[in-house]
């Protein structure tokens, strides 16, 4: 399986010649924010967003959205973007086996993290984490559809489309107010400045395995290698 790379941005260098050493780790996280997005402006509009959120919101408040036994020996964090279809593949072709023979069994837990591409996927990801419940049922349809609401030419189109496809699918959420949310917003953005200061993640999907950067090619069968190796 391959994954979507994120980019350099102009904005992202203009900024680290111009601010000191504590936010450098913050904003290396925007260079990755130029990624291919049909919507002019979500790009640009995603590294401003990336350099405002450094902020000391109080993660206890906001749930992980998470599958598993939650003291299980083994825990995988994946890194995802919800526009990206290659995490939509790994939803599709890897996921449903890791459920089944580790997460379901209880030998391992998975942590989904967030690490939007463009603000269509920020927005996704607010939306799925506006319930606040750790459930991961809204993340897995959206992945399941995504070429259901992944669509549009600008930004506010493809709200809509997100709109209309949850309140299809029956998820009853405000979808105004999840969007303005500026706590998970900053909760989101903090997940991909951290992805990338602790693990180098430069592109989505992005696995980790008890702390350590899953290097091979993701699919079902090398993963379950590596998860066999720490059981």
């Amino acid at each position: 399986m391959t994954r979507t790379e994120a980019k350099k941005t102009p904005a992202l260098i203009a900024y680290q010649q111009k601010h000191n050493a504590d936010r450098r780790a913050a904003r290396a996280a925007a260079k990755f924010a130029k990624l291919s997005t049909p919507r002019e402006g979500a790009r640009e509009e995603l590294v401003h967003r990336l350099v405002d959120s450094i902020s000391s919101i109080n993660a206890e408040e906001i749930k992980r959205i998470f599958v598993g036994n939650k003291d299980a020996k083994i825990t995988i964090i994946a890194f995802e973007s919800l526009t990206c279809s290659h995490c939509a593949n790994f939803h599709e072709d890897v996921y449903p086996q890791l459920k089944k023979e580790y997460l379901d069994t209880g030998l391992a837990k998975i942590e989904f993290r967030h690490f939007p591409l463009d603000i269509v996927a920020l927005n996704a990801s607010k939306v799925s984490q506006c319930k606040n419940d750790g459930d991961s049922s809204m993340l897995n349809s959206l992945f399941a559809n995504q070429q259901k609401w992944v669509k549009g030419s600008s930004v506010e189109e493809a709200n809509e489309n997100l709109q209309k496809f949850l309140e299809s699918e029956g998820f009853n959420v405000d979808f105004k107010k999840c969007i303005e949310n500026k706590e998970i917003e900053d909760f989101i953005l903090n997940d991909r400045i951290d992805g990338v200061k602790k693990y180098k993640v430069n592109a989505t999907p992005t696995i980790i395995i008890n702390d350590k950067k899953f290097e091979k090619s993701l699919n079902y069968k090398n993963l379950k290698k590596a998860l066999e190796k720490l059981i």
